[in-house]
């Protein structure tokens, strides 16, 4: 029987246990896409408990317990940290085949020096370790980071953001992780909302430009753009419903813009062509910018209406959607590269269904300016686990260039989730591993640790052109 989560945790094979520990493991993390925030950075937060750490804003953790029967008084409520805490561990214990089992005792590994099992028998014991632990400054975020051997985030944020954080933590000698924002424009897309005018205003004053029409909104949008861009900005990221509709004449575009701006209400139909419009607009401007564009899709938003009015977005009450927008996916691209104005671009599904569908698009756009100009992104959200790892990888190798993959990223709100790489890179190296003991690839050592190297870090390095050495 193998030692619970040992050294040689997921690596089931010689091959896979080389490539891991002389190429994968020291391997810096490059976090292109993280919800972190940057301010808690600049003041190097220190967390007083557990909790606030790992359970604060974790809606992963929060589907659990309520899946296990929790009163939410001990998830989102007034119920004590301590409380909050023990209702995890008694949840985590049971969690038996759920990857936050492996991530949370990754994270107690490395960041607590935990070795054992968390479950409601060893509770009090791992709270008063993990506490007594957090009170030492060694455990301040910006040492976490370093801990974690991170060389640069992108953080996620609007438009209208003044990057005030990100301009404090550029001007400190202090700490050489460099922190970038990445632009994420789903407010100024999102005509429909019932805050969308108000949230222009916002958008006209920070950047100088009066909004009345769809080519003033453009001009704001290319201003700030600007901005982002002197912050050192080259990444942008879309939370898509749809992808790509039936492209609209100008004049309808800002017949629909005038009529939503005085007071009145889209149709569906308006709302695609809008967006359709807008997500060709930023295209274009990304690829003049030399930016990367990130597409999410593939999810269907705060289904639990009376627990959204409560709480909010982000609170954990999300579901994978159906809708396989591969045709229009590719219209999109094509439009783009129709005019020479197609960026960089990573696609990400929430449903696995859409793995060969985006596998295909991207070999339809490839090009010399880039190796692997259209991504695969890595496993996303609901898909971040064991099964949803490998069958994306093996999907990408099957239909594409696994070794041109960007590789893993966070996509958190946890200084602690850095171990989900550990995790990615043991799953990446069990698998190449395992090609190579069945024959299936030779056992070239070299090739296969210039491989592994490449995914996990350098290519991300090279792609999104970041200033940092390869490893």
């Amino acid at each position: 029987m193998e030692q619970f989560m040992g050294k040689n945790f997921m690596l089931t094979n010689e091959t896979a246990r080389k490539l891991y520990f002389s190429y994968a493991a020291d391997t810096p993390i490059l976090d292109y896409h993280c919800h972190i925030n940057p301010q808690e950075i600049y003041e190097d937060r220190r967390f007083e408990n557990i909790t606030q750490v790992w359970l604060g804003g974790d809606h992963y953790k929060w589907r659990l317990m309520r899946s296990c029967g929790v009163d939410e008084r001990c998830i989102t409520g007034d119920a004590s940290d301590e409380e909050k805490f023990f209702k995890w561990a008694e949840c985590l214990g049971r969690a038996i085949g759920n990857p936050l089992f492996h991530w949370s005792h990754l994270e107690l590994q490395k960041y607590f020096g935990y070795h054992g099992v968390l479950n409601k028998n060893t509770a009090k014991e791992v709270w008063e370790l993990c506490n007594k632990k957090l009170a030492d400054p060694s455990l301040s975020v910006r040492n976490l980071i370093k801990q974690s051997n991170v060389t640069l985030i992108c953080t996620t944020d609007d438009p209208v953001d003044s990057l005030e954080w990100h301009k404090k933590l550029a001007a400190d000698d202090s700490f050489d992780v460099q922190v970038l924002p990445a632009w994420r424009p789903d407010k100024a897309m999102n005509i429909e909302k019932p805050t969308y005018k108000e949230y222009l205003d916002t958008l006209a004053k920070v950047s100088g430009v009066a909004i009345h029409t769809f080519a003033d909104l453009q001009k704001a949008l290319s201003a700030r753009m600007d901005f982002f861009a002197s912050m050192g900005c080259s990444v942008s990221d879309h939370a898509l419903e749809y992808v790509m509709y039936a492209p609209a004449s100008e004049q309808e575009i800002e017949a629909i813009f005038a009529k939503r701006l005085s007071g009145g209400g889209v149709t569906r139909e308006e709302e695609l062509q809008f967006k359709t419009a807008f997500m060709l607009f930023v295209g274009r401007e990304y690829a003049k910018r030399g930016w990367v564009m990130q597409l999410h899709y593939g999810c269907k938003r705060d289904n639990n209406t009376p627990m959204f009015d409560r709480l909010g977005a982000d609170t954990g009450y999300d579901c994978i959607n159906n809708y396989a927008p591969s045709s229009e996916m590719a219209d999109y691209l094509n439009a783009l590269n129709r005019t020479d104005a197609l960026p960089k671009t990573i696609i990400y599904s929430l449903n696995p269904n859409d793995n060969q569908a985006i596998g295909t698009i991207l070999g339809c756009f490839q090009d010399s300016t880039a190796a692997a100009k259209i991504q695969q992104g890595s496993a996303w959200w609901f898909n971040d686990h064991k099964t949803g790892m490998q069958d994306q990888m093996i999907s990408l190798a099957n239909l594409g260039n696994l070794s041109g993959f960007v590789g893993m990223l966070t996509d958190s709100r946890s200084f602690l989730s850095y171990t989900r790489h550990d995790y990615f890179r043991r799953i990446l190296c069990n698998l190449f591993g395992t090609w190579v003991e069945n024959g299936e690839y030779p056992y070239d050592e070299v090739m296969l640790g210039e491989i592994v190297k490449d995914i996990c870090y350098n290519n991300a390095v090279r792609y999104f052109g970041f200033d940092l050495k390869l490893h």
